[in-house]
């Protein structure tokens, strides 16, 4: 294209052999590509929210800035009649790093990317992140100021998933840190991770821009990743105009100049995890004042909501309750026990402990639910920020 011209990205529209009442393909789209590296496309409930990028190179390395490299070029695979897939290839550039990307994508059930990529380092990367995922969190059930705006939630995605090799299913609700926090979940032969929105409740968001309608992003490697880590970056935001989330793989040896890379993987942007744990899944993690009702609340203990639902708590028997498997990097617990969340729903349980912890250092969390030795529950990870709780009188 001539320079000037104002070209930023494409897109795909929707077919116009569809239901154009359900869909006009004039006024939806289903993928877009567009600045930098970036690309999304929407789920099964036909809305956009997060994105995914070609590379992340230096996220939140506290001595050099992010380097956001472009795709610089794009070509187009013709279609062949009636089919539901396209084919885009793309080139990238960066002061660091060049490469070639394949992108085969599949209009269905939300939309499915298989994603064949080579990458070459130019120089030396501190932080090499594959397989990006980009998102936004403001706040949630978990945690909300007082009177700092008047809808219940506000986030794109509300969780980490990640299916380990050892085929552990984890989930690390996301937060808004105090200052800018990295995370790293080592594994090897890793099975998948996304960013997902599992919270599907308007009335929970309250807001026209449909929250509740934002895909979730899973990553499935199609070859052996080998040793590396499943590294989440979430920064400190006071609005939900920031992306401060991004997820992403980090392989274990150093990303030096001359380093080459090949790549396979598979992108879902879907309602759901395509690869759904058959354990109990965590719906909501709540955090209070701890103690006890009607008695002085100490300053320094914070009490755990953690809700699970699924059929392993729905197939226990009358009278038998989970046990709560608990770990902290430090502090102590009490007040540790299991209940059915009181709303009628059969398999519907909550975990509740109280966390006393000094100083203001973050706290790692672990919890699964288990019953005579067998595990209920997928695992749930929480990075717990020690805060002091404000009232509104």
């Amino acid at each position: 294209l001539p320079a000037g011209s104002g070209f930023a990205g494409f897109r795909f529209q929707e077919s116009r052999l569809a239901d154009q009442q359900k869909k006009d393909w004039r006024s939806n789209d289903w993928v877009a590509f567009l600045g930098a590296s970036y690309f999304r496309a929407i789920g099964d409930l036909y809305q956009y929210g997060l994105s995914a990028r070609g590379i992340a190179i230096d996220v939140a390395q506290a001595d050099k800035a992010e380097e956001f490299p472009d795709f610089t070029q794009f070509f187009f695979e013709p279609s062949a009649p009636g089919s539901d897939t396209v084919v885009v290839y793309a080139l990238l550039d960066g002061p660091s790093v060049t490469g070639a990307y394949k992108f085969t994508m599949q209009r269905g059930s939300g939309v499915t990317m298989e994603v064949d990529k080579s990458l070459f380092l130019r120089r030396d990367v501190k932080r090499l992140g594959l397989a990006p995922a980009t998102s936004m969190y403001w706040f949630s059930e978990t945690v909300k100021g007082t009177g700092v705006d008047w809808r219940p939630e506000v986030h794109d995605s509300d969780g980490l998933a990640i299916w380990r090799g050892n085929g552990e299913h984890v989930w690390r609700p996301l937060n808004n840190p105090p200052r800018t926090m990295a995370s790293a979940f080592a594994d090897s032969n890793l099975r998948g991770f996304g960013l997902c929105q599992r919270d599907r409740n308007f009335d929970h968001y309250q807001d026209g821009v449909m929250y509740e309608r934002r895909p979730s992003l899973w990553v499935e490697p199609l070859d052996g990743w080998g040793d590396g880590e499943v590294q989440l970056i979430e920064i400190k935001t006071d609005d939900e105009i920031h992306d401060n989330i991004v997820a992403m793989w980090v392989p274990k040896a150093p990303a030096t100049a001359g380093s080459a890379y090949r790549l396979r993987y598979r992108l879902y942007w879907q309602g759901d995890q395509p690869f759904a744990s058959p354990l109990a899944r965590c719906v909501a993690t709540r955090l209070g004042n701890g103690g006890q009702p009607g008695q002085p609340r100490p300053t320094n203990v914070r009490k755990f909501m953690v809700e699970f639902k699924g059929a392993p708590l729905q197939a226990l028997p009358f009278g038998t309750r989970p046990e709560a498997v608990l770990e902290s990097s430090r502090g102590s617990f009490s007040y540790v026990f299991t209940e059915p969340v009181p709303n009628g729903v059969a398999g519907h349980w909550r975990a509740q402990f109280d966390l006393t912890v000094d100083g203001d250092e973050p706290v790692e969390l672990r919890l699964f639910l288990r019953d005579k030795g067998q595990a209920l529950s997928e695992t749930w990870l929480f990075q717990y920020h020690p805060f002091k709780t404000s009232s509104v009188y």
